[in-house]
């Protein structure tokens, strides 16, 4: 589970932004909400962003699929913000691993794609119960820092390993037991995250999981039943003749397999056995397509990032899925989304203050803040409030204000 994120000059963004992913145990409200780590380490089991377009949202997504890139060695993701001169990308994120928590930061040089600077640290209590970093290792060629308290060993080699990448795909791991140890904590954190689009979500997971027909076969199939009142069934028929012209076609002149597979999907409907791809609606592929990956992440304990999650579904479907990971049943499952529905913007029932994210933008550049940085003493906002309402007069900020009336106008005008 993810902790905490910062990014800094990537992508839009040029200032600092930070998600705090930790619950704020003052208050006991929805404690379903939260996962307990510890006594001392509570973490949200979901968070959602709201804002108007192009303020962001889509952009710590982004952020956070380069993270996700660079630590498992694929191709170099990241960018600089274009509006400034700085080509430094700064991104750190803490998380939870085998119930230790551990933070990762690095600074990457978009003009020379240079790894300028990596810490990677664990996150301990002391005595007092206050949180202190124990340095695992420091590589600052900026600053000519180069330390590995627990291997000196591999402190004497941090300063010639190359920056074309980081440390864990430069430096023999044979040779330095402690790297092994890093490099499994970091790419395991990093094959927990799922990202996905829902304007463009691949239902290739979904096919995968029909064709093992095994326990999550099952729990995905009626996760897709139970979000269409008709459908009664839905499987992957393995045995499907293509017909082009009357004529059946041979399944290996389809070098496309990919198509052959989405034609071998069907969905029953009152008896009788129909292809999806031809009789489902956009909402229920989108479904199809999500549910796998809502029933991996929830069974195998990830973190589900899914950027405009309420795209082409009913708000109920929306909320539904989001009370999955809210439940109590979750123990590990994380969900991060980006909504516009604001059907959603619940904290009498669904959510707590820290769960509701905004992202807004001015001629300084784009924020992102949360709902509990409103108190009761400033703006008025207590749990119980009226959140749609609030927003709606953009009592929070990012909300869009378009003047299309004037738009009209000037084009009758015209």
């Amino acid at each position: 589970m993810i902790t905490s994120l910062k990014f800094k000059n990537c992508f839009a963004f040029n200032n600092l932004i930070e998600m705090e992913l930790k619950a704020d145990m003052r208050t006991k409200k929805f404690s379903s909400n939260v996962n307990s780590i510890s006594e001392n380490l509570n973490i949200l089991k979901s968070a959602v962003i709201y804002g108007p377009n192009n303020t962001g949202k889509t952009t710590l997504i982004n952020c956070i699929k380069a993270m996700k890139k660079t630590l498992l060695n694929k191709e170099i993701y990241l960018e600089s913000n274009i509006f400034t001169d700085d080509k430094i990308c700064e991104e750190a994120m803490s998380f939870i691993y085998n119930n230790k928590e551990y933070s990762y930061e690095f600074k990457f040089d978009d003009n020379r794609k240079l790894y300028i600077y990596e810490k990677m640290c664990e996150i301990v209590k002391d005595q007092y119960n206050n949180e202190k970093e124990e340095l695992i290792f420091l590589k600052d060629t900026i600053n000519e820092k180069y330390e590995c308290p627990k291997d000196k060993e591999l402190e004497k080699v941090l300063n010639i390993a190359s920056n074309n990448n980081i440390l864990i795909y430069t430096v023999q791991i044979e040779k330095f037991p402690i790297l092994e140890t890093i490099k499994n904590i970091l790419t395991g954190i990093a094959n927990s995250i799922e990202i996905v689009d829902m304007n463009k979500i691949p239902n290739t997971k979904t096919i995968q999981m029909l064709k093992n027909k095994d326990n999550e076969t099952r729990k995905v199939v009626e996760f897709i039943k139970n979000a269409d009142l008709y459908l009664e069934d839905y499987m992957y028929v393995e045995n499907v003749n293509v017909e082009i012209d009357g004529k059946v076609v041979d399944e290996k002149i389809l070098k496309n397999q990919n198509i052959m597979d989405q034609i071998k999907v069907m969905s029953v409907y009152k008896g009788h056995t129909v292809p999806s791809i031809i009789f489902d609606s956009l909402g229920t592929r989108k479904i199809a397509a999500l549910a796998s990956y809502v029933i991996e992440a929830i069974e195998q304990g990830k973190t589900l990032i899914i950027d405009e999650l309420d795209s082409s579904l009913h708000f109920k479907i929306t909320r539904a899925i989001i009370s999955m990971f809210n439940n109590d049943i979750n123990k590990n499952a994380q969900l991060i989304a980006t909504l516009h529905d604001i059907s959603l913007l619940d904290c009498k029932k669904m959510f707590r203050k820290e769960q509701i994210w905004f992202t807004d933008k001015d001629e300084k550049g784009t924020d992102l803040y949360s709902l509990k940085e409103f108190s009761y003493a400033e703006n008025g906002i207590r749990d119980t409030s009226d959140i749609q309402e609030k927003y709606s007069k953009g009592e929070f900020g990012a909300i869009p204000d378009p003047e299309l009336i004037s738009t009209l106008l000037e084009v009758d005008e015209y």
